[in-house]
């Protein structure tokens, strides 16, 4: 079992008591949750955060109780962990996004500012260096960067908020995928129209994008199970390769 590495969770520094700790230890854990930081083999107890933290335990508990009714944790016996997520739970949370996010681009394609689109170019320029060398994390970083940045445009928060939780339970999408070069050549192909979609402030284009990259990463994470003949295709997907 791995042992998580505490001593790089950001220390609170100057953080006032009550909700603000709390949420300055939510977001730490969360931003570890989309990088992949946190694996299967991960427990993580109240206990040894607050020490390396140098806080309480009441508030990292409760940030850890947050993230479980969130979904993205579960409790253990020994901590808290990842849920173990079936087949079918993936299929779930991908039905939810294509359901969502595809709308929710064509909104944004309206509430994207001049600095949001500017943060969309370096991200897409991010995720290209990163193609070239090689570098899953910082392909990972790139693609989080532009999908947080769309999304905090959007006017509608609740919209915003429920993305975002399901797009973070699909992280294990990135971590299984990404490490084929293929895969990563698509992220980028999908960033990048998906961007330029953005720029041309083309509602259509961008419903139209969106429900493609989602489609291509369900597609992706199922792929060994229907070669195997173990799913059904998912949905949309009428190649037979």
């Amino acid at each position: 079992m791995d042992t998580p590495e505490f001593d790089k969770i950001r220390p609170v520094e100057g953080a006032s008591r009550g909700p603000s700790l709390r949420r300055l230890i939510y977001q730490d854990l969360r931003e570890k949750l989309r990088r992949g930081d946190i694996t299967t083999d991960t427990r993580l107890v109240d206990v040894e955060i607050a020490k390396a933290a140098g806080v309480s335990r009441m508030p990292v508990r409760e940030a850890l109780l947050q993230l479980t009714i969130e979904g993205h944790l579960v409790s253990t016996t020994r901590g808290f962990a990842l849920p173990d997520l079936s087949d079918a739970d993936v299929a779930d949370i991908f039905e939810v996004r294509k359901l969502l996010e595809p709308r929710a681009a064509a909104n944004a394609t309206r509430d994207l500012d001049a600095a949001g689109l500017a943060r969309l170019r370096c991200a897409v320029e991010q995720a290209r260096e990163a193609v070239t060398t090689g570098s899953i994390a910082d392909l990972v970083e790139a693609n989080i960067t532009f999908r947080e940045t769309w999304i905090a445009a959007l006017r509608n928060r609740r919209l915003a908020a429920t993305i975002l939780r399901f797009a973070d339970q699909a992280h294990v999408v990135r971590r299984d995928t990404l490490g084929e070069p293929e895969i990563r050549q698509i992220v980028l192909r999908g960033l990048i129209r998906l961007r330029d979609a953005f720029e041309r402030r083309d509602a259509m284009a961008a419903h139209d994008e969106m429900l493609a990259f989602t489609l291509e990463a369900e597609r992706s994470f199922f792929r060994e199970d229907r070669a195997a003949g173990s799913i059904p295709p998912v949905s949309g997907d009428t190649n037979n390769d």
